[in-house]
């Protein structure tokens, strides 16, 4: 990024710090990037059928590959992605990486938020915590531990996280699976971007991974402009056309209200 880019976006960065939470999307700067972040159980390329989407309308996309070693080296990595680009960006997260979201999302390249069922703590709040004020979701008894790296067994990968993708598509999607590390879970945010940055909800209303309630509580709390979805907690694979044009209404291309 050149000192002028950087500059300016500086400026429009600070601009948006003044704005009031729950700002509504046309008040938001036009976008010319996306970055992507996803959560447990996946690896960058869950979001493939939604970047082709934002490719196609003239977006710069880019999918971090989240480590899911540590919340700070998770933060790092997206930081990495988000120091390359050249304009506003969208920064937008599913699952975990709602923590990354909310952590990393004031770098003053990022324009708004996208939460795709996604966590959304405040600054310094034990989400553990905070999930355990709602019903257990099925998905948690089916986490299983070698050592320090958790994973999801088949049965509840193919039925409580990604239960409205075809079985065949959704074995493929367990094979790839990235482990995590304990370490992971146990990071708290210290920063909540949402508190400054426009920000947009897909709650998952059929989500037996994070329960969706949890969800609708977490997008009312950030003024979020919120949507719901008839899916599982992989909507940007069953609903890659919905979620696509969530982000792109976040960037500024897209409907506004």
């Amino acid at each position: 990024m050149t000192r002028r880019m950087f500059t300016g976006a500086l400026a429009w960065s600070a601009a948006l710090s003044l704005l009031p939470k729950g700002v509504l999307a046309n008040d938001i700067v036009k976008a010319t990037n996306v970055v992507l972040v996803h959560g447990l159980f996946a690896d960058g390329s869950c979001w493939s059928d939604v970047i082709g989407r934002l490719q196609a309308t003239g977006l710069n996309v880019t999918s971090v590959q989240n480590p899911l070693t540590t919340l700070p080296e998770a933060v790092a990595a997206a930081k990495r992605v988000l120091d390359r680009q050249e304009g506003p960006t969208v920064l937008v997260g599913h699952s975990f990486s709602g923590m990354i979201v909310t952590e990393v999302g004031v770098h003053p390249n990022v324009s708004s938020l996208v939460y795709i069922a996604a966590r959304a703590p405040d600054a310094g709040e034990d989400y553990t915590a905070l999930a355990k004020t709602y019903p257990t979701p099925p998905a948690t008894a089916g986490i299983v531990f070698d050592g320090d790296e958790g994973r999801l067994t088949e049965q509840a990968f193919l039925h409580d996280f990604a239960g409205d993708v075809a079985e065949k598509q959704a074995k493929i999607l367990y094979a790839v699976q990235a482990p995590f590390n304990k370490a992971l879970l146990a990071g708290k945010t210290t920063q909540a971007a949402w508190r400054s940055k426009p920000s947009f909800y897909a709650v998952s209303k059929n989500d037996r991974t994070i329960n969706p309630d949890l969800e609708r509580f977490m997008a009312k709390r950030m003024g979020a402009k919120t949507i719901e979805l008839e899916s599982s907690h992989v909507s940007m694979i069953s609903q890659p056309e919905a979620v696509a044009a969530l982000i792109l209404e976040a960037a500024g291309m897209g409907t506004k209200g």
